[in-house]
């Protein structure tokens, strides 16, 4: 059973609430949103929060909201999705505003989730997939030791580079 939360030393990860959706609009309607297909309408916001809120149901795992531990502010979320079940899981990360870059917020939230990440994708692998004109997240992909896979083609952008990483600790 995956967790609630997920607790750090800086940072609580919890389960997309509607307390979230302001911050995500606003993360969505910003430039921040162009790497993953952005910016979007407050409508395209509410589509994609509530998306990753459904797929702990669909999927029994999912997306966290990235908190502040001391002050519950949002400023991401992090995570897997399971669009297609033929492929693996997708480790996802995103800094919702300009002012969480740059505080390893990021870093510190993806290897959280990755050391609990196997017991409930079922993996000990994840694809993540990123712009490549992405520099920062590239970056935290080397940090997190993931491997471009040339070989697993993108199924929604050619354009994109797709790394695997190893769940479970392994960083």
């Amino acid at each position: 059973m995956p967790a609630e939360t997920i607790d750090t030393e800086r940072l609580i990860l919890v389960r997309p609430q509607m307390q979230h959706l302001a911050t995500y609009v606003a993360y969505c309607a910003s430039d921040r949103a162009r790497f993953v297909g952005g910016p979007f309408d407050a409508a395209k916001a509410f589509e994609k929060l509530c998306a990753m809120a459904g797929h702990w149901t669909l999927r029994g795992f999912g997306r966290y909201v990235i908190t502040l531990r001391d002050t519950g502010k949002a400023i991401g979320h992090v995570g897997a999705l399971q669009i297609d079940d033929s492929d693996l899981p997708e480790m996802t990360w995103t800094l919702w505003t300009d002012a969480a870059e740059g505080q390893g917020y990021a870093f510190e939230a993806a290897r959280a989730y990755l050391a609990q990440a196997a017991a409930v994708t079922g993996t000990t692998e994840l694809l993540i997939r990123i712009d490549p004109n992405n520099a920062r997240s590239h970056d935290l992909a080397a940090r997190l030791e993931a491997t471009i896979d040339p070989m697993a083609p993108p199924p929604y952008r050619p354009d994109v580079v797709t790394y695997r990483v190893r769940t479970a600790g392994s960083v």
